[in-house]
């Protein structure tokens, strides 16, 4: 995706000095810019003398010094210099800075839209049917929904898919245990099909008899007889209702219409199958059919076979997940395929993607598997309740809300009873989300709930609460007192300082839209919360001496508080306008 950002233009410029100090085949050298870490170096950084120094056997701070010479003057640059061993540090002209703030509009914020359409897959969610969603959902669900809303934003065509768990012995056991039970599915709900699948795992596991009845249910709803069939379609209804009031609650923008279960593929099974067979990477091992890969072995150092089809003619998850390789590959026309899904999947998803790249109609598909960590409690162990149960997302969702709804009624005694609900969805529901998203994704985290309703830290209260305090000065600002035709003018460093905080948003979102680091945009955004209330602190807005003053600093104000409600959109967080 190409656009044009102060860091491009700085990457053409040194790209021009290399050619002319080191010649032409190092025309589509990266420069390696990134932003200062620390203001004293300016505004951005350039590495490449340091990557390229050891190559050409020279002096990194020589290699840098010569490049610098060849850049010469620049009326995007105002400083440039070099400090040992070698970094170079760039100070952007505030001329090249009112340029670019300028062109900063509403809704973009300088972020490209794509020329040309691509379709992208997110597999998120995964849900099983018959089970109440539990907290080991949530990380897939938000995730997800933020890579979706990431991508959809810039303009991919995006395709969601909500790859949920309604096929399998399972079913099996639940309907012959209801039918025997003489259980009829009015009036169930998500829990007593909870309770019922139980009570068939635990008749299953002891009762010869029963197991085999289980095993013939599954055959007669792979049939489709129509009275199992009837049963199956009232517990998947029952589940999806179920899952939609979590995502609803969530501000998850799965549907049931983005519904594509293991139910879906079963009849395309054995057709991949056989596919995988004559293409001769699928072979029989022990009466089973399976994919050897290279570069998986076990502790032993025997080959991991990726089992696809058992000895009893039982095909697997693996088997599945093929089928639906091919599904968005070949029928939806992806380019891309992303999986959200545990970290523990992570080998089953490096197999899968190896056998799947050796089709021919896959060579030229992006496959990416995003894997997420666990949810700990305080005790550094997977988060449940202190009677040691799983905890239920439902209850979960409830307490966010209901200590996000005392806290706003600690604050302001004078709410109304649906304001209050009102910011306690948008606080408890943001704080959950933004708790989770800041987190480096694969890395597990602990549950904290001082820590993510604080409105200080790195947290969605902070980041709510700064574009709440913006729309308070907008409410004080008095008729004909903005003239939004003055001039953008650089009058105090932390209006520059903040400036260059919102020249980062774009260049933010097209990284994270490659590298799926939701964590960077995270942090972005409570960088420029608090840039935004340094400069608060410092720079007197509505009774700033000039009208200039008084333009750039409103302007800066309606663009972060833009930025804000942007980017946390994109996380699939709401802002208030007023708490």
């Amino acid at each position: 995706m190409n656009f044009t950002d102060l860091k491009t233009e700085l990457t053409y410029v040194l790209q021009q000095a290399m050619i002319a100090c080191l010649g032409n085949d190092y025309a589509e050298t990266d420069p390696l810019i990134q932003f200062a870490t620390r203001p004293e170096f300016g505004d951005f950084q350039a590495n490449v003398a340091m990557s390229l120094a050891k190559t050409l056997q020279t002096n990194p701070f020589d290699l840098a010094s010569r490049i610098v010479e060849y850049v010469g003057r620049q009326p995007l640059i105002s400083a440039i210099s070099v400090v040992k061993p070698g970094f170079i540090n760039i100070t952007v002209s505030d001329e090249a800075v009112l340029t670019q703030l300028q062109a900063l509009k509403s809704p973009r914020y300088g972020v490209p839209a794509l020329q040309q359409k691509e379709t992208v897959v997110v597999d998120y969610g995964g849900p099983n049917a018959a089970k109440a969603m539990h907290v080991g959902h949530l990380r897939s669900a938000i995730i997800g929904d933020a890579i979706y809303r990431i991508l959809d934003f810039l303009g991919y065509h995006v395709i969601r898919q909500n790859h949920i768990g309604d096929w399998g012995t399972q079913f099996g056991m639940l309907i012959e245990y209801m039918l025997e039970a003489n259980i009829a599915t009015t009036n169930l709900v998500i829990d007593d099909l909870n309770q019922l699948y139980q009570k068939a795992k635990a008749k299953f596991d002891v009762d010869a008899d029963f197991a085999l009845r289980a095993r013939h249910r599954v055959a007669l709803l792979q049939n489709h007889e129509a009275k199992t069939k009837a049963i199956w379609d009232d517990i998947i209804a029952i589940s999806v209702d179920h899952f939609q009031a979590i995502y609803q609650t969530l501000h998850v923008r799965l549907t049931s219409q983005d519904i594509c279960g293991e139910s879906f593929y079963q009849d395309q099974l054995a057709k991949r199958v056989s596919e995988f067979e004559q293409a001769g990477l699928a072979v029989e091992s022990d009466g089973a059919k399976v994919i050897f890969l290279e570069g998986y072995q076990d502790a032993d150092g025997k080959a991991v076979p990726f089992l696809i089809q058992k000895s009893d003619g039982a095909y697997l998850y693996a088997t599945t997940d093929l089928a639906a390789a091919k599904y968005r590959i070949c029928d939806l026309a992806a380019s891309r395929v992303i999986y959200v899904t545990d970290a523990r999947q992570a080998q089953h998803f490096a197999m899968l993607f190896d056998c799947v790249k050796k089709m021919p109609w896959a060579e030229q598909a992006n496959l990416q598997h995003v894997p997420f960590g666990s949810i700990l409690g305080a005790d550094k162990k997977p988060f449940k309740t202190r009677a040691g149960d799983v905890i239920k997302l439902t209850d979960l969702l409830s307490e966010a809300k209901n200590r996000a709804g005392v806290t706003a009624k600690e604050k302001n005694s004078q709410l109304h009873d649906a304001d209050v609900n009102h910011i306690a969805d948008v606080i408890g529901i943001g704080a959950l989300k933004f708790a989770d998203l800041v987190n480096d994704k694969v890395k597990d985290y602990v549950f904290d709930w001082d820590k993510m309703l604080a409105f200080e830290g790195k947290t969605a209260p902070y980041l709510i609460n700064a574009y709440v305090r913006i729309q308070a000065i907008f409410r004080k600002l008095l008729p004909d007192q903005w003239h939004q035709d003055a001039a953008l003018v650089i009058s105090d460093p932390f209006e520059r300082k903040l400036m260059m905080k919102l020249l980062g948003f774009a260049p933010t979102v097209v990284l994270v839209s490659q590298d799926l680091a939701i964590h960077k945009l995270c942090h972005y955004l409570y960088e420029l919360a608090a840039t935004f209330h340094g400069f608060y602190e410092h720079c007197p807005i509505l009774t700033a001496t000039t009208p200039e003053i008084l333009h750039t600093r409103l302007y800066l104000c309606q663009e972060t508080s833009g930025i804000l409600k942007q980017g946390l959109a994109l996380l699939g967080i709401d802002v208030l306008e007023h708490m």
